[in-house]
């Protein structure tokens, strides 16, 4: 059965500028970036080497092409920081949509958007020790 989220696909007109945007403003690493030889890339990224679950950024026109049955929507993810308030200053620095921090039962969150307005959401969790 399963044990394990390994891997969310995400979908994107331009893997460059999703590169990009994970890359220099999110602080994610680059795991790896591939190509099959037939124009299909995937570029799979982490927030650390550590962290189990990684993204996988597609080209979005490929694989509609390739599968068009395919949803290929955003997934309603949301990401986990000890540094929520750095987090949102940096992408209101960059000129990327950054909600107001709410403060949930759960704890403080904000939603943020990317180059291609995909939405997705901060939780305030501190690092276990």
């Amino acid at each position: 059965m399963i044990h394990k989220l390994g891997q969310v696909m995400l979908y994107v007109n331009d893997q460059d500028q999703a590169v990009k945007f994970w890359r220099d403003i999110m602080d994610f690493i680059i795991v790896s970036d591939q190509e099959n030889g037939s124009g299909m890339r995937w570029v799979e990224i982490a927030p650390s080497r550590e962290s189990g679950t990684t993204i996988v950024l597609h080209d979005k026109a490929m694989v509609a092409e390739l599968e068009p049955e395919m949803n290929l929507g955003t997934p309603s993810l949301m990401f986990y920081s000890d540094k929520i308030e750095l987090l949102r200053e940096k992408l209101l620095e960059h000129k990327f949509p950054a909600g107001e921090i709410t403060n949930l039962p759960s704890g403080k969150v904000f939603n943020f958007a990317d180059y291609e307005n995909n939405y997705f959401a901060v939780m305030e969790k501190f690092i276990e020790k």
